[in-house]
């Protein structure tokens, strides 16, 4: 039932993906391997994007990139629906679910299987954390490629769960593909940087802008609208439909997001930009370390307090329902003079005997009785004297 299959690769032990880029890797006589990992913690680059802005394709450039440098990421595929990666995964999704399949047993359509995919590997995302802590000091880089429907892993729960449980271990990047080609006009470039605000702040993880397709189009006028309000203001002026007022006036409240946010331009055909955007990953990197991991510590330490209090709160409250009492102790207490110290050692303990001269059957009740018969019996002898004394004639009585 493990979700990750694994073999012995030789090495160690690794997932089934993971060990044909080894056998691969072990065979293609390089004369020299992969520089080990010395700096630490490898940085996690999770690449997201609209469909077909082009992250499959800008992950394997990135990979190939880093091969020719000698330091091979590692890479996981997180799109249960690709037919097929031109790239070699360590860890692939696509042999763990098998989308078609929940399809088929859910009656779901290709979004709902592509997310009921996510939630069923993210269920045992545990055990790819430890394949990749496992192995942390071997690679410098660990990218991620999902899913081309962005809203499926960006508001999905196992999108979130991911992102966190990578952010809590190892420094997060996060990096927003977007199409330069289509992103010409103002009103499509306000759309993807709305796209790429919200995602920021739901992941609150460093971010990076990619420009993909800068062979096609010179990513410059995009780079002019960031940087300058007047130029983009100028470049809607020639729209007059409501898209274009409501542009305008989003650009005044985008300008804040666009003081520091990095943008790359990459072409993911001819591997112009590749050098500038693991630059910006360094420096992001660098931003986790110093700004997000202190205040993610923060939110841990604050959340930990909330739930002791709350765990606190609760007993209170389960003792004031229960009644509070004085303890009473189960024992015989010895009598207390008036100026006496209160002492807690333990009572001796008293025997209750019974005078052998006392009768069997006398009680407490007995003995009420017989000196209330004792009064009558005298107050009656003292009638019947006084009336010997005082004798009253019959006549005198009529």
């Amino acid at each position: 039932d493990r979700i990750i299959q694994t073999r012995d690769c030789g090495k160690s032990f690794c997932t089934m993906a993971e060990a044909r880029v080894e056998d691969g890797a072990c065979t293609a006589g390089e004369p020299k391997g992969p520089v080990p990992n010395t700096g630490g913690k490898p940085v996690c680059v999770l690449v997201l994007g609209m469909a077909g802005s082009g992250k499959t394709t800008f992950v394997q450039r990135v990979n190939a990139h880093l091969h020719a440098q000698r330091t091979p990421p590692y890479v996981i595929n997180l799109d249960p629906a690709v037919y097929e990666i031109p790239y070699p995964a360590n860890i692939d999704i696509r042999d763990t679910v098998k989308y078609k399949e929940v399809m088929k047993q859910y009656g779901l359509g290709p979004n709902g299987g592509i997310i009921t995919s996510l939630n069923l590997f993210a269920t045992r995302f545990d055990q790819v954390m430890k394949f990749v802590e496992k192995r942390a000091n071997e690679f410098k880089h660990v990218i991620m490629d999902t899913p081309g429907q962005i809203e499926v892993f960006t508001w999905s729960a196992s999108g979130s769960i991911i992102t966190e449980s990578l952010a809590s271990s190892f420094p997060t990047v996060v990096v927003y593909v977007m199409d330069i080609a289509r992103s010409v006009s103002p009103v499509t470039f306000m759309s993807n940087m709305l796209y790429a605000c919200s995602i920021l702040y739901k992941t609150k993880l460093p971010f990076i802008v990619v420009m993909n397709k800068i062979d096609i189009v010179n990513h410059s006028f995009a780079v002019e609208w960031l940087t300058d309000f007047e130029a983009f203001q100028d470049a809607l002026a020639q729209e007059t439909s409501y898209a274009s007022n409501l542009t305008r006036s989003l650009s005044l409240v985008l300008d804040e997001f666009y003081t520091n946010l990095r943008t790359v331009g990459v072409s993911a055909v001819t591997g112009q930009g590749m050098e500038e955007f693991l630059q910006a990953v360094d420096s992001a990197a660098q931003e986790y370390e110093t700004q997000y991991k202190p205040e993610y510590e923060r939110l841990k330490k604050e959340k930990e307090s909330a739930e002791n209090q709350e765990k606190l709160r609760q007993l209170d409250r389960l003792k004031k329902d229960m009644g509070a009492g004085e303890a009473v102790p189960m024992e015989m207490a010895a009598p207390v003079r008036p100026d006496a110290t209160p002492s807690h050692s333990k009572a001796p303990e008293v025997m209750l005997t019974k005078d052998p001269n006392e009768d069997d059957d006398l009680d407490s009740d007995d003995l009420d009785e017989e000196m209330t018969e004792k009064r009558e019996e005298g107050a009656f002898k003292a009638f019947l004297e006084s009336q010997k004394a005082h004798p009253v004639d019959k006549q005198d009585k009529a």
